[in-house]
């Protein structure tokens, strides 16, 4: 049986005066954990139910409008975070575990008093304990451009924030600023003072309990990137380990020295600038499947070209949404994806074809478990799916790669790594 489906693919928020400043010059080079949400929330869950969540929330992230460049007011969707981030807020600090996200710009977290808020293991964060929480006012510059939906009752009081999302979920609260420590993994903790966060009081949909809200590590003027910019010198990579390997490894998150992606085997491809700055574009030129290179097109260009910034690299994303391949199929039992073949014994990953991914100036080979999922014992299945709108280069692409991203020279790198390793 063959399956062709047709994918259109296109391309999918500011300057604050009070930008943090930093009292740790020797952490110019540092790390951190990144923890995958269902390693906590669903331990007793097999490899396929915890397949079948990871892909799940990934058609929820993609039916929303969170790409599209009109949606200004959906800047994330929290029910697609899939590693968590440790770090701490205040002084004394308090610890607690967000969403990384890559698509998202404000860090904010779940606050007391809480007006209604989503379940959550890790206490709410109580900003009358900590001594460094200073309110955003609504005359700051921040309250203005900080994001697309700001509201005051008065040029004294303090700004609010509201964030809503495609499939309902939402946070509003409290802008604020406060120190951010980031727990190193050379056991040196870097603290970021007069952080621009968000304190939610009203907040609900989607969340799990093993996160407290977002970090927004996007490329708009309130992520956590931009506001150590100065720091990481516009540095940062992570090295996400297989979602199906060890569940108790935590990936890695560098930033700054430790971000650096050099030696044999790294592929390099521009940014390409495009609105919303949230999110980082790659241009595709193409894939190979097998033997069979399948170029990608601009419809509204010459025949031979190819639209610049169509894909965007996405970290919380775990299918890749692409134009899809013509492959003898089985049906998923799940029902999620489209193309799958039946297992016949222990050397499938020598059955199924190898896949690489052509960026410009890049091609990256990608392995077997990045192109192909088991959704049970009886189906393995090509890790694509039809998207009506944009294209996406998700996380099952990008395990077992450092990723590095260099803002300053507007570019990602890719090198094959064993992430549970790093």
């Amino acid at each position: 049986m063959k399956l062709q489906t047709i994918f259109v693919l296109c391309v999918a928020l500011i300057s604050v005066t009070a930008m943090p400043t930093f009292h740790l010059a020797e952490a110019s080079g540092f790390s951190v954990d990144l923890i995958h949400r269902d390693s906590l929330q669903s331990p007793s869950l097999d490899a396929s139910e915890h397949m079948t969540n990871a892909l799940q929330r990934s058609f929820n992230r993609l039916k929303n409008d969170h790409y599209s460049p009109q949606s200004a007011s959906a800047e994330i969707v929290p029910d697609k975070g899939e590693y968590l981030m440790k770090f701490a807020l205040g002084t004394p600090p308090v610890e607690t575990l967000a969403i990384a996200d890559t698509g998202s710009d404000l860090t904010w977290i779940q606050c007391k008093p809480c007006q209604q808020c989503f379940k959550q293991k890790a206490p709410f964060f109580e900003p009358n304990r900590s001594s460094t929480y200073k309110p955003v006012l609504c005359t700051s510059i921040a309250c203005a451009i900080a994001l697309p939906r700001t509201s005051c009752n008065g040029s004294g009081s303090t700004c609010h924030y509201k964030i809503t999302y495609g499939d309902g979920s939402y946070s509003m609260g409290d802008l604020a600023t406060e120190t951010l420590t980031l727990g190193s993994t050379n056991k040196r903790n870097v603290n970021i003072p007069n952080f621009i966060i968000g304190c939610g009081h009203l907040d609900g949909g989607t969340f799990g309990a093993g996160s407290s809200g977002i970090v927004g590590l996007g490329g708009g003027k309130v992520s956590l990137i931009t506001q150590i910019r100065s720091l990481i010198q516009g540095k940062f990579s992570y090295c996400l380990v297989p979602i199906f390997g060890e569940r108790n490894l935590p990936s890695k998150m560098n930033f700054g020295d430790k971000a650096l992606v050099s030696g044999h085997g790294v592929a390099t491809t521009p940014i390409v600038p495009h609105s919303p700055k949230t999110f980082y574009f790659l241009t595709l030129e193409g894939i190979t499947v097998g033997n069979q290179r399948l170029d990608l097109v601009s419809s509204s260009s010459s025949p031979n070209s190819t639209e610049e910034g169509n894909i965007i690299i996405d970290s919380g994303t775990t299918l890749t949404f692409l134009p899809e391949v013509k492959l003898s199929r089985t049906s998923d039992p799940q029902g999620l994806l489209d193309l799958c073949y039946v297992p016949t014994g222990e050397n499938d990953d020598a059955l199924v074809p190898e896949i690489t991914a052509h960026f410009k100036g890049a091609d990256v080979k990608l392995n077997s478990y990045n192109s192909f999922v088991r959704t049970s014992e009886t189906s393995l299945c090509l890790a694509y799916a039809p998207s009506t709108g944009v294209a996406i280069y998700g996380n099952l692409a990008q395990m077992n790669f450092l990723v590095g991203y260099d803002l300053e020279k507007k570019t990602v790198s890719f090198k094959p790594t064993d992430c549970s390793r790093q």
